[in-house]
């Protein structure tokens, strides 16, 4: 078969697809407005694309990597939509990312003829991706896969390496990426949300059973993952820096500051879990049984990024993001004001860590892990919003604060000492 016969196969599917979704789910024909996003500035260098909401920063998945989300159903009408444009800012996205391992997450619901990009921009979009791309994306996620994304894989199959194509997984209902990400951090559209109900009610006959949360267990005395700094210091004597850190920190100041990509790469997910368990069980963890550096790294990123309320608190959030807004020249002493205001607990364990980093950073000529590269890996593991998760626009300023913190470390924490508190 052709590919202009394939393409007009494609058409077909897609037209398909769009009588049986307005049939069962009676959708209406408009597509929806633009996604407010009140963090997203109208100076932004893709704000014509970006206030869509087609992409979408999505928290971790359950390795640690961050997930980026592309959603079908926020697309407009061709004719309002410049795909070039998009191209260009998927690849802007991306490239904030594309040094360390992350995940893609594709939402196919809500691509219709109205909406869909040419063929011919389809391979352009493949080809531009190139190796740096391609390298450290280790999973893409396409939920609510149709015919059209088989008949776009004959398509493309001789262009597409073997080693990708294990990369890809498709998964017919969102509860399936449960065991991939972090499903509560994603922002997926209530429009995927309604589609995947109707799946789910067509396949049964009847709308799906609410599912009944058993209510959380109580933690254990010796817990460090998902609970507060106070709960850890109070059940360990008083120490201010929690196990989990000093020892991991520990560990990879002896002998990680100079292993290239450090921080940047992920672990395996069961290994990460049993360490957690053993750190909450109370047990002893040697980091030297598992040969892997990546993985006492990787378990310092989870335990800050399972704390309930950010080590930079929710209270915080406004005041970095204002941070493009200062002057450049005092943006450092900006920086020192929102620190020095945090609590002491807080302000002790960040001092340990930034500290620690800081060293890291010093050492970028064999790590390659400069002030930027681990303010892109630690920004949203240090703060993030009460609500949902960080925008795309809040990236600029929230890794710019991390990185400041770590560039100028003796400056931003020079005035201010604790009782009791320690350094690495």
């Amino acid at each position: 078969m052709s590919e202009i016969d394939y393409e007009k196969l494609a058409e077909i599917e897609l037209q398909k697809d769009e009588v049986e979704n307005t049939q069962s789910e009676q959708e209406e024909t408009f597509m929806p407005p633009p996604l407010e996003d009140p963090e997203l500035n109208i100076n932004h260098p893709y704000y014509d694309v970006a206030r869509h909401g087609i992409i979408q920063l999505a928290g971790d998945d359950n390795s640690g990597r961050k997930v980026i989300t592309f959603s079908c159903c926020r697309m407009p009408p061709s004719h309002q939509l410049n795909h070039t444009r998009l191209l260009e800012y998927l690849k802007y996205t991306l490239d904030q990312y594309v040094e360390n391992d992350y995940t893609v997450v594709y939402f196919h619901y809500g691509l219709k003829s109205l909406n869909k990009p040419s063929l011919k921009w389809l391979q352009t979009a493949y080809k531009e991706f190139d190796r740096k791309y391609k390298k450290n994306l280790k999973a893409l996620y396409v939920v609510h896969p149709t015919n059209f994304i088989k008949i776009l894989w004959n398509i493309f199959k001789p262009l597409i390496s073997h080693k990708f194509g294990k990369k890809i997984t498709y998964l017919n209902y969102l509860s399936d990426l449960r065991e991939h990400v972090k499903y509560d951090q994603l922002n997926i559209p209530q429009e995927v949300i309604r589609h995947d109900e109707n799946l789910r009610g067509r396949q049964k006959g009847k709308l799906p059973p609410v599912v009944k949360v058993p209510p959380p267990r109580p933690p254990l005395p010796t817990q460090q993952f998902g609970v507060s700094l106070q709960y850890i210091k109070d059940k360990n004597k008083g120490e201010l820096i929690p196990p989990v850190m000093k020892e991991t920190v520990s560990y990879l100041k002896r002998k990680g500051l100079q292993v290239e990509g450090l921080f940047r790469r992920s672990a395996s997910i069961q290994t990460i879990k049993d360490v957690q368990k053993l750190y909450n069980q109370g047990k002893s963890v040697n980091f030297d049984d598992y040969h892997d550096i990546h993985i006492p790294a990787v378990i310092l990123k989870t335990f800050l990024r399972e704390l309930p309320q950010p080590l930079l608190t929710f209270e915080c959030y406004d005041h970095i993001l204002g941070i493009t807004s200062v002057e450049s020249s005092l943006r450092v002493t900006r920086c020192k004001q929102i620190v020095q205001g945090l609590p002491e607990h807080n302000y002790v364990v960040l001092k340990y860590l930034i500290c620690f980093l800081h060293m890291v950073s010093q050492e970028s000529i064999y790590n390659r892990m400069t002030a930027s590269s681990l303010a892109c890996v630690f920004g949203l593991n240090l703060i993030w919003p009460s609500k949902g998760t960080a925008s795309l626009s809040a990236l600029v300023p929230l890794n710019l604060f991390t990185e400041l913190l770590i560039d100028f470390y003796t400056n931003v924490f020079s005035s201010r000492t604790v009782p009791g508190e320690i350094l690495p």
